[in-house]
């Protein structure tokens, strides 16, 4: 089975790059195995999820088959963590260099950015990482690959091209894609979503970034520190505004300062083109607003990937809005199939789908009893600084009526912090009232979605935040600002009647 490359489309430019990509995750030259009489397991889509179940099942004596029509390495390698992450890095580099003189650091010519040799960078690290989720790798695993559109055509059957595999127990792990607004004229003007962004080799001198959640937010803050005037566009009154609000008003500031204009509040009306130039109306507090742009970016959520599998011959429940319908186990209403990732979570990160795949493998081989509802996932926004969070957020639980106490620890008085001139963020760590069980945490810093893993795994292992107040972290470190968060708990366990005790007992040791 073959597959002409021009039909993968978002891998352009056509580079030397992109070419050594394509030929590990979609060879063109790739020839499909005999299917087996019948598999353990069947895995469509070959996105984090897809490759986790399938290795992992080969791993342990399976017969499995992995089914992808597009590139394997899905969102994550080809248009999202891997490729975006490669641009905040240089967005990085650019605002240092920008911001040397604060640090008495002379740079004569100031900052220009040479926006072909970043994303030139960013293809060759790419296809550098590429071989991992390759086709022949996942092969040489024992893994029979097929490359093409996989369809159900029964309760455990399932076509691809010529091909038909019959299997035992199957998974739906084909992701989700970026959704696009319903306003009039945007398609006709054209715009760049979190596929196409990829493909620029000349950077836009005027950007309209539609959606102010985690994409669009990382994009226009990179995109601005590489030179572009950015203009962030979103319906809500405050940017991520489903993170922590104190977190939330940090990165905003931020991204002021970075020279972001922001237009909250605000509803699209239409999208216009003159010439080169596209227009973006709309009102925004009952005023009026236009934007213009050289290109627009949407970054306004994501849709599921069910179309065209044949859910329905499956016995497969779906709704083309929320995906894949699942239990706490990941099976769907086939108990034959389960579904794992994007295209069944509202858990949209790459190490969610990670997790959830390995719930599949030891409910779907072993008839376990996983729930996906028993995993702590934590998650991280790559602005600068970063917004990282795991657990519950100060809103949710009044909403559901538990009672908390907040410890919150400023990186202003964080030594570490202060000499790096990383001081505006926080350590936020909610604990059961009167307990020192962590219930949730929002760390806003240049890394804390590196920070947050060590509450990550207190609150996975039972570890309370009293406890983490003795592991010693070394000095000068910003961690060291999670300790100070155990610190100001185990204050509050010296009550007063047990502290003028001590007074007394010190004073008549005196």
């Amino acid at each position: 089975m073959t597959r002409d490359a021009s039909e993968l489309g978002t891998m352009l430019p056509d580079d030397v790059h992109n070419r050594a990509l394509v030929a590990n995750v979609h060879p063109q030259d790739w020839t499909a195995p005999t299917p087996a009489s019948r598999y353990n397991l069947v895995v469509i889509g070959a996105g984090t999820a897809g490759l986790v179940t399938a290795a992992g099942a080969a791993g342990l004596g399976a017969k499995v088959a992995l089914v992808e029509r597009h590139l394997m390495g899905g969102d994550c390698l080809n248009v999202g963590c891997v490729p975006s992450k490669a641009l905040i890095r240089a967005g990085r580099i650019a605002a240092t260099v920008r911001d040397a003189n604060d640090f008495g650091v002379r740079v004569p010519d100031g900052t220009r950015v040479d926006f072909a040799a970043v994303m030139e960078r960013m293809r060759r690290l790419r296809a550098r990482i590429s071989p991992v989720d390759s086709a022949a790798r996942f092969r040489d695993l024992g893994i029979d690959v097929f490359l093409g559109q996989a369809v159900f055509t029964g309760r455990d059957t399932i076509q691809v091209g010529d091909a038909t595999l019959r299997f035992k127990k199957a998974c739906i792990a084909t992701g989700a894609r970026a959704a696009a607004p319903p306003i009039p004229g945007l398609a006709e003007a054209g715009y760049l979503d979190n596929e196409t962004v990829f493909t620029l080799t000349e950077a836009p001198k005027r950007l309209a970034v539609i959606g102010a959640g985690p994409i669009g937010s990382e994009l226009a803050q990179s995109f601005a520190r590489f030179g572009a005037r950015v203009t962030l566009i979103d319906a809500a009154s405050t940017i991520l505004s489903r993170e922590d609000p104190d977190a939330a008003a940090i990165v905003q500031r931020a991204m002021q300062r970075d020279g972001i204009e922001l237009v909250l509040g605000a509803k699209i009306e239409r999208v216009e083109r003159d010439g080169t130039t596209k227009r973006l109306s709309g009102t925004t507090e009952g005023r009026a607003f236009t934007v213009d742009a050289d290109e627009i970016l949407v970054g306004a959520g994501r849709v599921p990937n069910v179309e065209g599998l044949g859910l329905e011959r499956a016995g497969v429940t779906f709704d083309t809005k929320s995906g894949v319908e699942v239990d706490d186990r990941l099976r769907t209403s086939n108990r034959s199939i389960f579904a794992a990732g994007d295209v069944a979570s509202k858990f949209k990160f790459t190490h969610a789908a990670d997790f959830l795949a390995r719930t599949v493998i030891r409910n779907a081989l072993f008839f376990g009893r996983s729930r996906a509802s028993a995993l702590t996932i934590p998650w991280a926004t790559y602005t600068s600084p970063e917004i990282a969070h795991v657990g519950l957020y100060e809103h949710e639980a009044a909403e559901r009526g538990v009672e908390i106490d907040t410890f919150r620890q400023d990186f202003d008085e964080v030594d570490r912090a202060i000499l790096d001139g990383d001081d505006d963020g926080f350590v936020k760590i909610h604990v059961a009232k009167g307990k020192d069980t962590i219930l949730g945490a929002t760390i806003v810093a240049p890394h804390a979605g590196d920070l947050i893993s060590e509450i990550t795994l207190a609150m996975t292992n039972g570890v309370g935040l009293g406890s983490i107040a003795n592991v010693i972290h070394p000095y000068p470190t910003q961690a060291e600002a999670i300790r100070r968060a155990g610190d100001a708990y185990n204050r509050t366990r010296l009550k007063p009647g047990l502290k003028h005790w001590l007074e007394r007992f010190f004073a008549f040791r005196r």
